[in-house]
């Protein structure tokens, strides 16, 4: 199939697709025409690259991590032993910023609280 094609089984727009090809996520053949060929495993790599996205991780994490992932019928889960060790790393990273997030909204709402009396 086609990026085009790619883009409507997945929902993902052909310029993010290009990206994940850039950052090494998706390898599509290459015709001699230069068009990009993709499979129906494409798609599930789309997924997969999508659901590590919304679990917060960059594209570069992405591209180490994806490799060892496997779907299980209920989500993703680590294939490789070591996965682990870099998810909660990652997962750490995430909470740390969500603490950091927190602290500004806090001291956010009592500037606004000063100002309103």
């Amino acid at each position: 199939m086609r990026i085009g094609e790619l883009a409507r089984r997945t929902g993902v727009n052909q310029r993010l697709l290009r990206y994940y090809e850039e950052q090494g996520l998706l390898r599509p053949v290459r015709r001699p025409s230069g068009y990009r060929e993709y499979g129906d495993a494409d798609v599930e790599q789309v997924r997969r690259i999508r659901t590590l996205l919304a679990a917060g991780l960059n594209t570069t994490t992405i591209a180490d991590v994806l490799p060892c992932t496997a779907d299980t019928g209920n989500g993703l889960a680590a294939a490789c032993p070591d996965l682990l060790t870099d998810l909660r790393r990652e997962r750490d990273r995430i909470s740390r910023s969500i603490a950091e997030l927190h602290t500004a909204r806090t001291m956010l709402d009592a500037i606004i609280e000063a100002t309103s009396h």
